[in-house]
């Protein structure tokens, strides 16, 4: 492992300890086989001057939240030394009353609660303590052979530790086993299935042991030669991913994310002949059980009846371990191995997935690499159980939980690089929607920002474009629940008499057929849908045609006629098709100034008349247009299709 200290970089910090805290822990966490998404905390203890100008020791604890990897000085919790010292010394303390008592002890409580471990930190006799959740350390110690493997390694001035839940338990344990012990002598503690903590009076010293200490443990890897199984990806039958995403989905209660995984590493380790006996045997470290359950689900010919099988499982783990008094999460995987196809990272949203993802590929890695030391054992059943139902895990999950009600729903929206097409993005993006935004116009690949959205570039009117758009949606995000077809533009103003053959075909193409090969090349996907639905951009020329329009007013009159006859059809597979005919949506790329100007003077008005003749005298925008398609998209429109919603401010002739 390299050592990453930089003395330039630490002198940068002065003689601050809080500043070198800050620095040698973003060492720690820009490697992830030593910090995952979260995991690990530091500490430094230092002396300040307080609100009272009285002095105070405390120490400076990585706050609940925080990523090491990113950390700044808000990052770490101030708290008194000596409250934890004391707490330390206690028989008995239940972690909610440990966080309440270290909340307490707080000098300032709007800093992030401090981390379980902050007891353990304190009784730690050094000013500078890192704690990681090392792949190689991990990976011995989840052996048959692993405390003994460890102290072959390291010898007698390694503490080595039993597998405790942490918390006050863990915390109250390294007191105990410290009392009477010589910290000269010891260069550091490694928690068997948990992670190493090292300590040092300077920042560089903890930090030269942590890498020292996993250097030697890698090498003791390396040393064995472990080939990782690798395989070239297969293809997959789309609609199956689908479908199993729906699956988890139900299981869930909630919509979510199938991420698919088909980079070698994932393939070859799906292909592995004994790969349900090693992957059920648990996780790397009993933190992971929150983002990937006990185990993941094994997917063969006949995937949805395997996830079935998952649920009922993990119905009877409940039972087996519960006390009595506890409340079963959902039964849904949270990732799943679809044999001879690769891995799958589900996710409440895409962020969620990749951090699953993660997950997976430091797993797959150290199992293949335990089998080699001697065979994959994790802790116990009883033990990831604890940990899965932790009060403190269960309370981090309460907050989480809320969401919008679209949150984690997939969406494709067509034309969606300026217009109601990008205010659709944006809103459906808001709700925590993952938006797939096509359009022909290559900005839309810079457009926008978020991991929440698959921009896609596509000619609409062509349709291997459109084929290939929605294929790759679905190997994105794993399923499709809302389209929104937006796709349009309003031709120059010709009178039918003066109609050009280009005009009217160009019109048709883009205003018509372009959405029936979008609705056919969806409908295979939305089947296996949460409350799919999909949305047609309309008119108000639907139901008031104006002279001029009639290549515009002809293709969206077909269209919704078009919807109407999709919703007949597609209502038996529970497909919503609904319709929205907008009017007068002036922050369009299809109002162009002197589409704008002409279409004024064709009703003999100036432009500022014409931006507000409805009946509320109201101008609309992009945006309410979108707020109200994603109402449309929601539970309140669940009971309603082949509907056609106007949104133009009152139309007289409409009316």
């Amino acid at each position: 492992m390299k050592n990453l200290w930089n003395n330039k970089e630490a002198q940068a910090c002065g003689h601050d300890p809080l500043q070198l805290r800050v620095y040698t822990s973003r060492l720690l966490g820009k490697d992830p086989s030593l910090v995952l998404h979260g995991g690990g905390n530091t500490s430094v203890k230092t002396t300040i001057t307080d609100f009272f100008g009285d002095t105070q020791e405390v120490l400076y604890v990585k706050g609940s939240g925080w990523d090491l990897a990113s950390i700044t000085e808000q990052g770490f919790a101030a708290v008194k030394l000596d409250a934890l010292k004391r707490m330390a010394t206690l028989k008995n303390l239940s972690d909610t009353d440990m966080v309440r008592q270290q909340r307490a002890a707080m000098l300032n409580p709007n800093a992030p609660t401090p981390s379980v471990e902050a007891i353990l930190h304190a009784v730690i006799p050094y000013q500078f303590v890192d704690h990681s959740h090392s792949d190689a350390i991990v990976t011995i110690t989840n052996t048959p052979t692993g405390h003994k493997l460890i102290k072959s390694i390291y010898g007698k001035n390694m503490l080595i530790v039993p597998y405790i839940m942490p918390g006050f338990i863990l915390a109250r344990r390294i007191y105990q086993m410290t009392r009477n012990l010589d910290w000269k002598k010891c260069d550091g503690i490694i928690l068997l299935n948990h992670g190493l903590f090292t300590f040092g009076d300077h920042a560089k010293t903890s930090y030269d042991r942590h890498i020292k200490i996993v250097t030697q443990a890698e090498n003791f890897i390396k040393k064995h030669r472990v080939n990782i199984a690798l395989s070239q990806p297969k293809d997959v039958n789309l609609e199956t991913l689908a479908a199993i995403r729906q699956s988890v989905a139900k299981a869930w209660g909630k919509p979510i994310i199938a991420f698919l995984k088909q980079e070698p590493k994932s393939t070859g380790f799906a292909d592995l002949s004994n790969v349900a006996s090693l992957a059920n045997r648990g996780t790397l470290t009993p933190d992971h059980v929150i983002r990937t359950k006990p185990k993941p689900a094994i997917l063969g010919v006949n995937p949805l009846k395997d996830i079935l099988n998952y649920t009922q499982n993990y119905h009877s783990y409940f039972n087996r371990n519960t006390n009595g008094k506890l409340k079963s999460l959902d039964n849904a995987p949270r990732w799943a191995v679809w044999k001879k196809h690769g891995l799958i990272a589900f996710g409440r949203s895409y962020k969620d997935a990749i951090i699953t993802s993660d997950i997976i590929d430091h797993t797959i890695k150290a199992i293949q690499i335990s089998e080699k030391l001697g065979g994959w054992k994790t802790l116990s059943e009883k033990n990831i159980f604890e940990m899965e139902y932790w009060e403190l895990e269960q309370a981090k999950l309460a907050k989480s939980e809320k969401s919008s009600t679209l949150q984690g729903k997939v969406a494709l929206v067509s034309g969606a690089a300026s217009g109601i097409g990008q205010a659709c993005v944006e809103s459906l993006l808001a709700q925590g929607v993952h938006v797939a935004a096509l359009d022909i116009n290559p900005k839309i690949l810079t457009q926008f920002k978020s991991q929440n959205i698959l921009s896609l570039v596509c000619d609409m009117t062509k349709n291997t474009d459109i084929q290939s758009a929605v294929k790759t949606v679905i190997r994105h995000f794993g399923g499709l629940d809302i389209v929104v077809s937006n796709a349009g533009i309003f031709p120059p103003s010709l009178k039918i008499a003066d109609m050009n053959t280009k005009t009217w075909d160009q019109s048709l193409a883009i205003n018509l057929t372009s959405h029936q090969r979008l609705l056919t090349a969806s409908t295979k996907y939305l089947k296996f849908g949460i409350d799919p639905t999909f949305i047609i951009v309309g008119t108000k020329n639907v139901q008031a045609p104006g002279p001029g329009a009639a290549a515009y007013s002809v293709a969206k009159a077909g269209l919704t006629q078009m919807a109407r006859v999709a919703a007949l059809e597609l209502g038996a597979h529970g497909i919503r098709v609904n319709v929205v005919h907008p009017n007068q949506i002036f922050d369009t790329a299809i109002w162009t100034p002197d589409v704008l100007k002409k279409r004024a003077k064709a009703y003999k008005m100036s432009v500022a008349q014409y931006k507000t003749n409805n009946i509320l005298k109201t101008e609309i925008t992009s945006s309410h247009v979108a707020e109200l398609i994603c109402t449309m998209a929601g539970p309140t429109f669940a009971k309603t299709t082949g509907a056609q919603i106007p949104i133009d401010g009152g139309n007289d002739r409409v009316i």
